[in-house]
């Protein structure tokens, strides 16, 4: 491992065969029906069978996880990314110690070629170790569950074509211009100021197609910090062990990068070919480990230099593609291995798209980590038709037993036409080459309104509802397929510039006095209503504000308010979708005026969205239409 506390500790072998031939007839007693001590009710069993026969591989849950609930409050993308990565770190820090030391005494103790790697992401650590060693860390009580850490092999439907030179397709894609990403760029987003992350098998970051939109590329020199990481540690094929680089030993992630941002002037492969991009490598060769996929997760939350230091949260992704599954069939016993790692990365304002997986097409075959999540923005695949392909896993998910309706959305995934390592293009099917559709739109859409950012809730509801509704006859989990959403579709195709379009996010203002006319030295009252024109998520530090009119004096106003001079100004935390709320302020009429008194200059405002002002309010005096009507003062 590169940068982390790596130990190797050393049993002696007799103790080794004990706890392996112990554990062996554990694993027998279970296959027929014994029952589980605590200690290993604890533990996969996937990691008690592969223990048995010498050295594992698992990941230690501590009992204590960090409380993110106030993130969900944070009104910005940097202040949830920043709180997010600080109470997680902070938890980690003070709860893992005992369990290292834990570990350091096994050193002492002689555990063969014992290896651990803290995570801060989840509070977690990976272990390598015997039998013996994974009894005694699962007896502890601040160990919540054991996981398997199984070598997953990426599945990936073969590629439908030959490999094509760049120049022998040159023009929009089929799949890009399915989507209406051309439509967003004629109305000038192209996925500018927007960072697209990809957890995969690496990325040709030289390639023509992807180097000018890589973050770490300044059109002169590169710079890698920040921008890269490589969760893989030992083999690495072509690309070795903890690349400095960015490099792609196979084409899986340089192809779904292209899909994402691709563009070299003549191959428009990309659906936000201006947005940024910053890639993790997770995969060996192909083959992953929850341990890689949680490494990645974790540098998504705060990137960090090429040693692995100084996390920085403001340099988040605002959405990462995760063309990668985690089945069961591989070790991945416990659907639930990832689930708080997407949900805390969410939490972080960060979108994580996945795909569905190419085991369809019968129903309850999305299955796999982390597509089956509520947190994951999950997506099928269609082909030229816009029909479900044959290979497109369905819902719902009967795997963690929720039935959750998925996938959430589908995009093209059958013959696309994308970047290869070597300059080359290639066309490949997959929810694989489906789900980086979806990360551009999600760029486009940042494009078009940089107040989304960090607001998961908010993208996925736009791309969702705004998506092409597409039925089946298929009936998968009680959902009939002529309903939207369904279980093969989800809410069906989408597209980027209808998701644009259907944005509706403003605050609007309103002022009312109660007297329709006045006389000299009476009071007036207004009322002011704020309304948040938006369905899904609040409107954080609102501000109302409002200028005493001329020849009026303050009176009173609904508290609690602040006066400064003539401007009076109210605040709220948070205004929920779709609510209003009222503020009162009370002025006295000049004894000596008697011409028309107009507020102007009220207006409110919120953390994202600027100031809206209303129109000016006229109250005449009353003597100018020979009409006192009968009201006090």
């Amino acid at each position: 491992m590169k940068n982390k506390p790596l130990l190797r500790l050393f049993y002696p072998a007799l103790s080794i065969l004990l706890s392996g031939l112990l554990l062996a007839g554990f694993v027998a007693g279970s296959a027929q029906g014994a029952a589980r001590t605590p200690w290993q009710s604890k533990v996969d069993a996937w990691a008690l069978e592969t223990a048995s026969a010498g050295e594992t591989e698992f990941l230690l849950f501590l009992s204590e996880q960090a409380d993110l609930s106030e993130a969900a409050r944070l009104p910005t993308k940097l202040e949830k990314g920043i709180f997010v990565y600080e109470r997680l770190s902070e938890t980690a820090r003070r709860t893992q110690g005992p369990l290292i030391a834990a570990l350091d005494e096994l050193q002492r103790s002689g555990s063969p070629a014992l290896e651990y790697q803290p995570f801060w992401v989840v509070n977690a650590i990976w272990v390598r170790a015997d039998a013996q060693a994974l009894e005694t860390l699962a007896r502890r009580a601040d160990v919540a569950h054991i996981y398997a850490n199984p070598a997953v092999r990426l599945v990936l439907p073969e590629q439908t074509a030959q490999p094509l030179a760049p120049d022998e397709a040159a023009g929009i894609e089929w799949n890009v211009q399915k989507i209406s990403a051309p439509q967003a760029w004629a109305a000038g987003f192209f996925g500018q100021g927007a960072v697209i992350g990809g957890q995969d098998t690496g990325y040709d970051w030289n390639h023509p197609a992807l180097k000018n939109q890589y973050r770490g590329w300044n059109g002169l020199a590169a710079n890698h910090n920040y921008n890269w990481h490589d969760a893989v540690h030992s083999g690495g094929g072509v690309c070795g062990a903890n690349s400095p680089v960015p490099c792609d030993d196979s084409s899986h992630g340089t192809h779904t990068m292209g899909t994402m941002v691709g563009d070299d002037g003549a191959n428009q492969i990309g659906v936000a070919p201006r947005a940024r991009w910053i890639g993790c490598r997770n995969m060996n060769q192909g083959v992953g480990t929850p341990a890689t996929y949680l490494e990645c997760y974790q540098w998504f939350v705060a990137p960090t230099n090429l040693s692995g230091n100084a996390p920085r949260p403001d340099l988040a992704p605002d959405v990462i593609n995760n063309s990668w599954s985690c089945p069961g069939s591989e070790g991945c016993t416990d659907p639930n291995i990832l689930k708080s790692a997407v949900e805390n990365l969410r939490l972080a304002g960060i979108v994580t798209v996945h795909s569905a997986g190419n085991s369809g097409s019968s129903c309850y075959t999305i299955d796999t980590p982390a597509a089956i999540y509520e947190a994951s923005f999950t997506v099928g695949a269609t082909d030229s038709k816009d029909i479900i392909t044959t290979f497109s896993s369905r819902g719902s998910v009967s795997a963690d037993g929720s039935n959750r309706l998925k996938p959430d959305v589908s995009a093209p995934g059958e013959n696309v036409r994308s970047s290869v390592p070597g300059a080359g293009y290639s066309l490949m099917n997959g929810t694989s080459m489906a789900a980086p559709h979806v990360a551009g739109a999600i760029g486009l859409l940042i494009s078009a309104y940089p107040e989304l950012a960090g607001h998961p809730d908010e993208i996925e509801y736009l791309i969702s509802r705004s998506a092409i509704p597409r039925t089946t006859s298929q009936l998968c989990g009680g959902v009939p397929g002529s309903q939207t959403p369904n279980n093969t579709y989800g809410w069906g195709r989408i597209d980027a510039w209808q998701a644009i379009q259907e944005f509706n996010h403003e605050l609007l203002i309103s002022k009312k006095p109660n007297l329709p006319f006045y006389q000299p030295g009476w009071t007036i009252t207004y009322t002011l209503q704020v309304t948040y024109a938006y369905p899904l998520t609040p409107a954080y530090n609102v501000r109302i504000t409002d200028i005493l009119p001329a020849h009026t004096e303050f009176v009173t106003a609904t508290l609690p308010h602040t006066l400064t001079g003539d401007t009076v100004v109210w605040g709220l935390p948070s205004l929920g979708p779709n609510a209003a709320h009222q503020v009162k302020l009370v002025v006295r009429a000049s004894e000596t005026y008697t011409g028309v008194i107009t507020n102007q200059g009220y207006s409110v405002s919120s953390s994202d969205l600027p100031a809206v002002f209303g129109p000016p309010v006229s109250i005449f005096w009353a003597n100018s239409f020979n009409y006192l009507p009968r009201v006090g003062r």
